[in-house]
């Protein structure tokens, strides 16, 4: 079974089209087959993966906005078992024109549909904000995977995120669920780092990834190159973190599918639902909207 992936994030500089693009190349790597739609107007995961923004032959905003299929904007990268869905700077009036459109929660939803079953993973990359483009990747998602910086105010703002994929999960999306929360943009020289993962791992516990993504300069020099992490330093530290991240996630994702095979209804996270309810409920109810403890001035 394909399993779709939004990886979203309303804060921007998360790390999130990081994820997007080497958490697919790495799930390519594997052997899976990876469509990554970008979703985000600026368009970085098409530039990060070597497209020419301003030279597209079509985008995703025209398979939401005009009806278009999604096959006939899907292109090609440099990365076996790899395509992708570019975005392009017309997408950021998309909300505007989609406001009166009807079923305008469910183009995303409606575009997948046909050509779900072409691909292991489908991967979202969101926007950075919390409007209608992110709720179609909601309705359109299995699940949702939450990068989160290790900076001072890691949580703030994340009672919104939750909300709004329980908003979606109760009109929209019932069986949307939260993949997991990706912790990103670690020094592990500093102690604060060392405290943000603490609380945030109090507050998620099991929904959080043990592999932790550093911050890393070859990881922000990749994009530059139109590369994947992958093939721009395989053996760096940030290569390392998401060929474990992805080896996880297909874990999880090839038990779902032998317990389907075996006629196993059961949830299909991968994960205990019953925890997964009670972080998500733990996290809002205790304001994440404050900053985690930490040091005032961090090293």
């Amino acid at each position: 079974m394909s399993r779709t992936i939004a990886v979203c994030n309303q804060k921007g500089g998360v790390g999130k089209t990081t994820t997007a693009i080497n958490l697919g190349a790495a799930l390519a790597g594997l052997g899976a087959k990876v469509l990554l739609v970008d979703l985000d107007p600026q368009a970085n995961a098409t530039g990060g993966l070597g497209l020419d923004k301003k030279n597209l032959p079509g985008s995703i905003y025209e398979t939401l906005l005009n009806g278009v299929s999604l096959e006939q904007v899907t292109l090609p990268t440099k990365i076996s078992n790899l395509q992708i869905v570019p975005s392009h700077i017309s997408l950021s009036g998309a909300e505007l024109e989609l406001v009166p459109s009807e079923g305008r929660n469910e183009r995303l939803k409606q575009a997948l549909g046909s050509s779900r079953g072409a691909h292991d993973f489908v991967l979202i990359d969101c926007p950075p904000s919390l409007g209608l483009l992110t709720v179609n990747a909601m309705t359109a998602a299995d699940s949702i995977l939450i990068p989160l910086q290790c900076e001072y105010y890691a949580l703030e703002g994340l009672s919104q995120l939750l909300t709004t994929i329980r908003m979606v999960k109760e009109s929209l999306n019932p069986s949307l669920a939260i993949e997991g929360i990706v912790l990103t943009m670690a020094d592990f020289r500093t102690k604060l780092t060392s405290d943000v993962i603490a609380e945030v791992r109090r507050f998620f516990g099991s929904q959080v990834y043990e592999v932790v993504v550093p911050r890393s300069i070859r990881l922000g020099e990749a994009p530059s190159h139109g590369m994947p992490i992958s093939e721009y330093d395989p053996t760096s530290s940030g290569a390392k973190a998401y060929q474990l991240l992805a080896q996880k996630i297909k874990e999880v994702n090839d038990a779902r599918n032998q317990r389907f095979r075996q006629g196993d209804s059961g949830p299909d996270t991968g994960r205990d639902p019953a925890a997964e309810r009670g972080a998500c409920e733990g996290a809002a109810q205790g304001d994440p909207g404050e900053p985690v403890s930490a040091p005032k001035e961090p090293r």
